[in-house]
């Protein structure tokens, strides 16, 4: 049977974690309950539009051919620069180092990404369909023109580089809006981390291109809701931000640009990464030392996995995977999203099912950690210092809004028959 009481269970996650958000908001009285029921529609929509529409969803799950297009050409360009350490192709990656192997031959898909997607917006291509979602944004949710733009581009760009394009627009921005466009950044990922991310999934998940894309997208919704609810909007829509327009100068402009942005986020997740790992075995080293608990050593995963475990046995995953469903949740936010998806991928069969698995990539599919938080501020205040105190009141906030709006998409995901991710 393709549908049951773990689908309908996830059904019911929907409604606790709107519970959840409506129970810490700032004003109780004003909840938005129309924008909730119809974000929830649009997810439901998106998800649909995606999976169950056979012409989509046949271009969608043969998208995977677009991350080994990328592979092949960032080894080429690695292969050049850094000889057999960036193509294994001339020296098997079995005789060598596997940690250079991984710096060199997978990080710089992001820099190759963030220069292509800059070529893209300078080309308007990527741009149209920024405003798409933007144009669904704004008529179905009622969010102002610069929000809607800033809350679609966090789809493909990053919780740093979406805000600049209604960077003008910052200042004048309500305190909802500001807290909507946070939350959206926390609860979505970049384009060029999601390829990454695809390829630590292809040998051990069905379609994860078209899940994770499906992942950004269905949290989009769910992220303006929650914010919505949480920090309710007070200020008409005819005296809010409008659409602003941000241009390269040239395709050149764009190129180096986007490079030279790919390149620092390459930086910053290898420096993160070689932090959070040492973090982790400092503290399981620590922990090894207490008493067996049911006859196995403490972790930071098992006991994260106790902590979500509940919330993540309400988007739809069965109680025996809820455990390890809510380690990977932990790691995500303690640590950080790259981590969890090194550990989703190194997951065994027995311990999370194809389904399961789904869900649990849609949940953990956002920046929404603590890490992320400093790395949120940062580059907001750069963008509008003036604003600072109005981001730093909301950070926390906005870690909850993002961990809850990417569980809202893993609900979604459970709701569904599992067939429709399958390709069954």
């Amino acid at each position: 049977m393709d549908w049951g009481w773990d689908n309908a269970r996830a059904l019911l996650g929907l409604v606790v974690i709107v519970g959840i958000a409506w129970a810490v908001s700032e004003n109780r009285k004003l909840f938005p309950w129309k924008l909730v029921l119809g974000a929830v529609g649009l997810q439901f929509v998106f998800a649909l539009l995606l999976f169950a529409v056979p012409p989509v969803r046949n271009v969608l799950f043969k998208a995977n051919v677009v991350v080994d297009g990328l592979e092949n050409a960032t080894r080429y360009g690695t292969g050049f620069v850094f000889g057999y350490i960036g193509d294994n192709t001339t020296f098997p990656v079995e005789q060598a180092n596997a940690n250079p192997a991984f710096f060199f031959q997978i990080l710089p898909i992001v820099i190759v990404v963030a220069a292509l997607s800059a070529i893209l917006w300078h080309w308007r291509i990527l741009r149209w369909v920024t405003k798409a979602f933007a144009f669904i944004f704004a008529k179905t949710m009622g969010l102002g023109g610069a929000t809607s733009l800033a809350v679609s581009a966090n789809i493909f760009m990053g919780m740093t580089e979406a805000p600049v394009l209604v960077k003008p627009y910052i200042k004048g921005m309500t305190r909802s809006e500001v807290f909507v466009l946070m939350t959206t950044g926390f609860a979505t990922i970049a384009g060029s981390v999601l390829i990454i991310y695809t390829t630590f999934l292809q040998p051990v998940m069905a379609n994860p291109l078209a899940q994770l894309l499906t992942a950004s997208i269905v949290a989009a919704p769910a992220a303006v809701a929650l914010a919505l609810t949480m920090v309710p909007e007070t200020v008409a829509i005819s005296d809010r931000a409008h659409e602003p327009d941000f241009e390269y100068e040239s395709t050149m402009d764009a190129f180096s640009s986007g490079a030279s942005t790919g390149l620092q986020i390459v930086l910053n997740i290898a420096t993160m990464l070689i932090a959070a790992l040492a973090l982790l075995f400092m503290v399981n080293a620590a922990l090894g030392a207490a008493p067996d608990v049911n006859g196995e050593a403490l972790s930071i995963q098992r006991i994260l996995g106790w902590i979500f475990m509940p919330l993540m046995y309400m988007t739809g995953v069965p109680m025996e995977e809820a455990a390890k469903a809510g380690s990977l949740m932990g790691i995500k936010t303690v640590l950080t999203e790259f981590v969890a998806f090194l550990d989703l991928a190194n997951t065994p069969a027995d311990q999370l099912s194809d389904r399961s698995r789904i869900i649990v990539a849609h949940a953990i599919c956002g920046f929404a950690n603590f890490g992320s938080i400093g790395i949120l501020i940062g580059g907001l205040t750069i963008i509008a210092p003036e604003r600072r105190e109005t981001f730093l009141s909301l950070s926390w906030k906005t870690l909850l809004a993002g961990t809850l709006a990417t569980c809202m998409s893993a609900c979604i995901a459970g709701a569904l028959p599992a067939s429709l991710f399958l390709g069954g």
